[in-house]
């Protein structure tokens, strides 16, 4: 037995998050009852109607995209910007896990396994990801160690894992920033810089835990192989 939200998630149907609002909002039934407690559990054996609609099993998917600009980290967008989605060649109901901004880009993971995305994006965790930032203004060595000694963003300190100035640009007064973060709040690189008067110009995520972007150009993506789905699912 396993509760009704992780079941909806796991199925590929939307996140876990997602799945409890449905709940909630009486937009499910179980065996034809409807049901608006989150901690209601059901079996194998079980049929789930989301907005009267039967939930279907889904095959799990993994991929790993090189996000371009110019696209929204959703599986929707209500003023008709091409999504990460639409990049992926599949019929299954994928979502992004996290986001990118629109105009950085890097390695986005997308899937159907409401688990694994869960399980990732939980602060707890503390996936490390990589970004090269192309800042404005040349930082010095006392902002460096400002940055790594931790900074405050919105009243809470924000420690990376990793800082180091990767390229300096004199003559255009601009800078190249690896700087690794195991934080999933919002904008959070670009206000750790912002916080330095030196506003980001541009933002890639290399890394993401142990995967990175190698053999993919821009708008190109892969399915993960089984031994690096496992070894996602370990990154606890």
């Amino acid at each position: 037995m396993e509760r009704l939200q992780k079941v909806i998630a796991n199925s590929g149907y939307t996140s876990r998050r997602k799945a409890e609002e449905l709940i909630k909002n009486k937009k499910v039934k179980v065996n034809g009852t409807i049901i608006d407690e989150l901690g209601y559990k059901v079996s194998k054996n079980d049929s789930i109607e989301i907005e009267n609609k039967l939930l279907k099993k889904e095959q799990k998917e993994y991929y790993i995209l090189y996000k371009p600009e110019h696209t929204i980290s959703s599986a929707k967008d209500d003023q008709n910007r091409t999504t990460v989605v639409e990049l992926i060649n599949t019929k299954t109901r994928i979502y992004p896990i996290g986001r990118l901004d629109y105009n950085t880009t890097g390695l986005l993971l997308l899937t159907n396994d409401g688990e694994l995305a869960n399980q990732l994006m939980h602060p707890k965790n503390k996936v490390p990801k990589t970004y090269i930032a192309k800042i404005a203004g040349i930082l010095t060595i006392e902002e460096i160690q400002k940055i790594k000694k931790g900074i405050i963003i919105e009243g809470r300190k924000t420690i990376p894992t990793f800082v180091k100035q990767r390229h300096k640009n004199i003559n255009k007064n601009t800078s190249k920033i690896e700087i690794t973060i195991i934080e999933g709040r919002n904008h959070i690189v670009k206000k750790i810089f912002e916080a330095l008067n030196h506003p980001v110009i541009e933002l890639k995520r290399e890394n993401y835990g142990f995967l990175n972007l190698n053999g993919l150009k821009k708008g190109e993506y892969r399915s993960l192989t089984i031994k690096e789905i496992k070894k996602l699912y370990s990154l606890k």
